[in-house]
């Protein structure tokens, strides 16, 4: 099912548009030669050396080091069978939605690369002695910073624009998605350890409300790459408002209790960072737990108000059949 975007905003469906005013050139080598080939192309190079730089000197030991070695052979895997599968004009043939599928990747490789940008320097890099294996490390940074900036750039792009017909995840709630679903990931990167919320059912609640709206995010997201909207019991739009209003009250209240219960003292919390013994030692692998449950704070801040921007943009989308 596409989307239509009316009101002074956008017009969103599940038809194929490149965003960049130009033809789509299937299945030649032309495409290497058009705006959006040639950032790939740069995309591909700057996860490329990235990674290589690192390999070379072994220098991703530890959580951090794996994450950004991760990172960056994923972006350049994913964006290498992009452009094979435009090459080859097997657009028809890709299990998922063309429509969605590249501009979903694309933010995703974003998030990543810019979450890689900012971990790698600070918990790594810097704890690396002078010399080749530094030298290496300092020069994969930037280029990952070139490549977040490239897959940013196509984001902007192809993302929808008023009166254009294009897929769902070209739309800012479809972009939103992408987003929430990030951040709930890093924020169960931080509660990986049991400890921070067992025995408080406020706290178990937070993590509930972590969970169930993670899980809803990417069901709508998998659907849509699947172009498989119909399925539901419910229309797809009804189902996208009701996800973005309960996601809205429930991180409402996991704004208020994760903070109360982490950080008051009449409910067993540390309100300085100091209290937490585990943060008196520096670590180039470890985050004390008052660190990580300050970050868990910011973080459920931080996408209340991507759902709330979901809810309101969700509102401009009027869906058509095609």
């Amino acid at each position: 099912m596409p989307v239509t975007v009316t009101r002074t905003t956008v017009t969103t469906t599940m038809s194929s548009s490149s965003g960049l005013g130009s033809p789509t050139i299937v299945g030649s080598p032309r495409v290497l030669t058009q705006p959006l080939g040639l950032l790939r192309l740069l995309q591909l190079v700057s996860t490329c050396v990235a990674f290589s730089l690192v390999a070379s000197v072994g220098a991703w030991t530890g959580p951090m080091g794996n994450w950004s070695m991760f990172t960056w052979c994923f972006c350049f895997s994913v964006t290498l069978i992009i452009l094979i599968v435009e090459l080859g004009g097997l657009q028809v043939r890709f299990p998922l939605s063309w429509r969605n599928f590249p501009i979903t990747y694309a933010c995703y490789a974003a998030l990543f690369c810019l979450s890689s940008s900012i971990i790698y320097p600070t918990t790594y890099v810097q704890f690396l002695s002078h010399g080749r294996s530094r030298d290496h490390a300092i020069a994969a940074t930037a280029f990952s910073c070139i490549a977040c900036l490239a897959y940013a750039t196509e984001v902007a792009w192809t993302r929808a624009r008023p009166g254009e017909i294009t897929g769902y995840m070209a739309t800012v709630p479809g972009l939103l998605k992408v987003l929430e679903t990030f951040v709930a990931c890093v924020i169960f990167a931080f509660i990986s350890d049991p400890g921070l919320y067992q025995n408080q059912s406020a706290l178990e609640w937070c993590v509930a409300v972590y969970s169930i709206c993670f899980i809803l995010a990417a069901v709508a997201i998998l659907l849509n790459l699947g172009d498989c909207t119909n399925v539901l019991p419910i229309s797809f739009p009804t189902f996208l408002s009701g996800l973005a209003l309960i996601s809205v009250l429930a991180y409402a209240t996991a704004l208020v209790l994760w903070p109360l219960y982490q950080f008051d003292q009449k409910h067993g919390g540390q309100p300085r960072r100091h209290m937490d013994p585990g943060c008196s030692r520096s670590h180039v692998h470890y985050v004390c737990s008052w660190d990580r449950r300050l970050a868990v704070a910011i973080l459920t801040g931080i996408n209340l108000l991507a759902y709330l921007a979901d809810l309101v943009y969700s509102a401009r989308l009027v869906f058509v059949r095609v």
